[in-house]
C-alpha cells in the first residue's frame, strides 16, 4: 500500500461510506472531469485535486452521499407513477424529492450535512437563479427546493441564490400554507411525502386536481405491489425543460443522471428529455410535439448569420487541452472500446469483399496471367494466355457522421458516440472509405449575439432563427485517421454542448458531401430529439425548428443523391427520417452505427 496515492486512499475511504449509506455493498465510486451522475451502484463524482483541497474534497463526498442517500431511500418506481406530465410541475416534483432524501441524511449525520451543503453550493452556483431579475426569470423548481431544504434541515438558502428565491419567496409562501409543516413530518414515508408533494403543487396552480385524480386511479392497484419494494434508479433526480417556461429550467436534482427509462412513454406530446445541466445551467428539452402544432404557410429564416460559426475543432481549444481530453475520453471508454472494434472489423469484412478483386482468364490480351508463365516460355505464340481484372462494383464512397452536440447529449452518450466516430473512422479508412465528422451546436444558451441583436432592434415580431451556429469540424474528408484522432476529445470539454438546430446542421453536412466528387455519400446522423433552441421557440411558433427540419430531411430524401440515414439516442427519431433506427441504451450505439452503414452498402452491392 506504500504507493498508494492520498487520493487513491480518499477514493478507497468514499467508496467505503457510500456503501454503508447506501446499505450497497456493489456501490463503486469513478472519477469524472465531467457532470456527476449515477448510474444504479456505479457514482460517478467530481474529482478533487491532488492534494485534496479542503473544499473539494466535501464537494465530491456531497455528491457521493446525495447519490447514496438516493440509492438507500428512493423507490423509482413509485415515485415515477404518480409524476405529474406537465415540464414545471415535474421538475418541482423531482426537485422536491431530492430535498427529502437528502435532508434525511443532514439531520441524522452532521458531516453529512457540512457534504450535502458543499454539493448543493456547487449545482446552485450553476444555476439561472443566481442571474435572475425578475420573478419570471427564476427557476420555480430551483427556488421551491431551496425554500423546502432551508425549512425541513435549517440549512439556509445559497448567497448566490437568495436574491432569486426572495423574488418567489411571497408567492409560495402565500399558497404553501402548512405544507412545508406536513412534508417534515413525513421524510420518512415516500408515499406520504410523495401525496404531500402533489398537493403543494396543486396549491401552488401547477397540476390540477382532475389530472391527479386520474393519476392515482390509473395507479392504485400497482402501489400496493411496490409499497414494500425498494428499487433505486439513476434515472430519477433530472428536471424535464419546457422552452417556454422559465420556470421548468434544472435545478436540485440535475445531477443525478441523464437516463429517463424509467418514464419513456409512448405519448410523444408529454414526453420531454433529461440530461445534465450545461455550463450555465440550461438543459434542452426534447419536444416530441404533434405535426398539427406546425402552421400550413411557413417561412423559415434567421435573423442574423453574422455570429455563425464553422470552426475546426483545434480553434476551439489550445493542443494540451485537446490531448488531455482524449486520454480522458480513452480511458473513460476502455472497455467500450473492443467491443465496437469487433463490430467494425465485421463491417470490415462486409466492406472488403465487396472490394475483393475478381480476373477473367484465357483472354487474347490483357496481363500476362502468372499461372501462364510456362506456357509463354515454351509456346510465346500461344492465345489466351492473358488475364483481365474485371470492374469492381463497389463504388468510390465517402460518409459523414454529422453527431448532435447538444447539451442533453452529456455524459454517457456524447462519450461514445465519440469513440463509435473515431473506430468507424478508422474502419473506413482501412477500407479506402473517406469519413468526415461533424458536430453541430449553438455558440450560447438562450441565444447569444444574435438574440442581443434583436433585443436592439426592437424586437420584432417572427425573427425566425435566434441564436447564433457553431458547426465544428472534427475530421475533414481528405485528412488522415491519425492527423485528427485527438481532435474527437473536444466533445469531452466542459460547456461546449448547448443547444441544437438540426435542420441548418443538415444543410450543412450535405452541402459539403454535394461538393465532393464520390460516387456514393451517405449522411449518418446521431441525435437525441427534435430540435431545440430556447430563444428562438420563446419568439416564433412551438414547431418553428421541427418544421424546418422536417422539410430539410424530406428534401434529401426525395431529390438528393445524398443517403441518409438517423439513429437516434433515447427518442424515436423514425418520425423524422425514413431510414433511421432508435436506440434506447447508448451502450448499443457502435454497433447500431455500423450495422446501418453496412446495411446501406450491401444495398447497392
Amino acid at each position: 500500500m506504500s504507493d498508494e496515492s492520498p487520493l487513491d486512499r480518499f477514493k478507497t475511504v468514499l467508496t467505503g461510506a457510500s456503501r454503508a449509506i447506501a446499505h450497497d455493498a456493489e456501490v463503486e465510486i469513478a472519477w469524472t472531469a465531467d457532470t456527476p451522475a449515477a448510474n444504479g451502484s456505479s457514482l460517478r463524482i467530481p474529482m478533487p485535486g491532488r492534494n485534496l483541497p479542503r473544499d473539494q474534497a466535501m464537494e465530491a463526498r456531497g455528491f457521493a452521499d446525495s447519490f447514496a442517500l438516493k440509492l438507500r431511500h428512493h423507490n423509482a418506481t413509485l415515485h415515477g407513477r404518480h409524476a405529474p406530465a406537465e415540464a414545471t410541475a415535474r421538475a418541482c416534483y423531482d426537485a422536491i424529492e431530492t430535498v427529502r432524501y437528502e435532508a434525511l441524511g443532514a439531520r441524522a449525520y452532521s458531516g453529512m450535512r457540512a457534504n450535502l451543503d458543499a454539493a448543493q453550493q456547487v449545482r446552485t452556483l450553476g444555476d439561472p437563479i443566481t442571474r435572475a431579475t425578475r420573478p419570471d426569470e427564476v427557476p420555480i423548481a430551483t427556488a421551491l427546493g431551496l425554500m423546502l431544504r432551508e425549512h425541513l434541515t435549517g440549512q439556509p438558502v445559497p448567497e448566490a441564490a437568495r436574491e432569486g428565491v426572495d423574488l418567489l419567496r411571497g408567492w409560495i409562501e402565500d399558497r404553501s400554507g402548512g405544507d412545508f409543516d406536513a412534508l417534515a413530518l413525513s421524510l420518512d414515508d415516500q408515499k406520504a411525502f410523495q401525496q404531500l408533494s402533489l398537493d403543494l403543487l396543486q396549491h401552488l396552480e401547477l397540476t390540477r386536481a382532475d389530472q391527479l385524480e386520474n393519476e392515482a386511479d390509473q395507479s392504485d392497484d400497482q402501489d400496493a405491489e411496490d409499497d414494500g419494494e425498494e428499487q433505486p434508479d439513476d434515472s430519477e433526480g433530472s428536471e424535464d425543460q419546457s422552452p417556454s417556461e422559465v420556470a421548468s429550467e434544472p435545478s436540485e436534482g440535475d445531477e443525478e443522471g441523464d437516463s429517463e427509462a424509467e418514464r419513456q412513454s409512448d405519448d410523444d406530446t408529454s414526453e420531454a428529455e433529461e440530461g445534465d445541466e450545461g455550463e450555465e445551467g440550461m438543459l434542452p428539452t426534447r419536444p416530441n410535439r404533434p405535426w398539427t402544432e406546425i402552421p400550413a404557410h411557413f417561412d423559415y429564416k434567421a435573423f442574423t448569420e453574422s455570429f455563425d460559426e464553422v470552426v475546426a475543432a483545434p480553434e476551439l481549444c489550445d493542443d494540451e487541452e485537446l490531448t488531455r481530453l482524449r486520454a480522458y475520453l480513452d480511458a473513460q471508454l476502455k472497455g467500450l472500446q473492443g467491443v465496437v472494434t469487433k463490430l467494425a472489423n465485421r463491417l470490415q469484412r462486409r466492406l472488403m469483399a465487396q472490394q475483393n478483386r475478381s480476373w477473367d482468364f484465357d483472354q487474347e490480351e490483357g496481363l500476362i496471367d502468372a499461372a501462364r508463365l510456362a506456357r509463354v516460355v515454351i509456346s510465346p505464340g500461344h492465345a489466351l494466355s492473358y488475364k483481365i481484372e474485371r470492374d469492381v462494383e463497389f463504388k468510390d464512397t465517402i460518409v459523414t457522421l454529422l453527431i448532435d452536440n447538444s447539451g442533453s447529449m452529456r455524459g454517457r452518450p456524447i462519450s461514445i458516440a465519440a469513440i463509435s466516430a473515431d473506430v468507424m473512422a478508422r474502419t473506413l479508412e482501412r477500407c479506402g472509405v473517406k469519413t468526415e465528422i461533424l458536430g453541430f451546436t449553438t455558440r450560447a444558451w438562450k441565444g447569444g449575439q444574435s438574440r442581443e441583436a434583436w433585443l436592439t432592434g426592437g424586437k420584432p415580431a417572427q425573427p425566425g432563427r435566434l441564436n447564433d451556429l457553431r458547426h465544428i469540424v472534427y475530421k475533414r474528408a481528405d485528412e488522415p485517421y491519425r492527423h485528427a484522432r485527438k481532435n474527437l476529445g473536444l466533445m469531452m470539454r466542459e460547456g461546449l454542448l448547448k443547444e441544437n438546430i438540426d435542420g441548418e446542421a443538415l444543410l450543412w453536412a450535405h452541402a459539403r458531401l454535394l461538393a465532393r466528387s464520390e460516387d456514393r455519400r451517405v449522411l449518418m446522423v446521431i441525435s437525441d430529439g427534435a430540435p431545440v433552441d430556447d430563444s428562438t421557440l420563446s419568439v416564433n411558433n412551438a414547431g418553428y425548428l421541427e418544421l424546418h427540419l422536417r422539410r430539410v430531411i424530406d428534401w434529401i430524401e426525395k431529390q438528393s443523391p445524398v443517403q441518409l440515414v438517423a439513429i437516434g439516442i433515447g427518442h424515436d427519431v423514425t418520425r423524422y427520417y425514413r431510414r433511421a433506427v432508435t436506440i434506447m441504451d447508448v451502450e448499443q450505439l457502435g454497433g447500431t452505427m455500423i450495422e446501418q452503414l453496412a446495411g446501406l452498402f450491401e444495398e447497392e452491392g
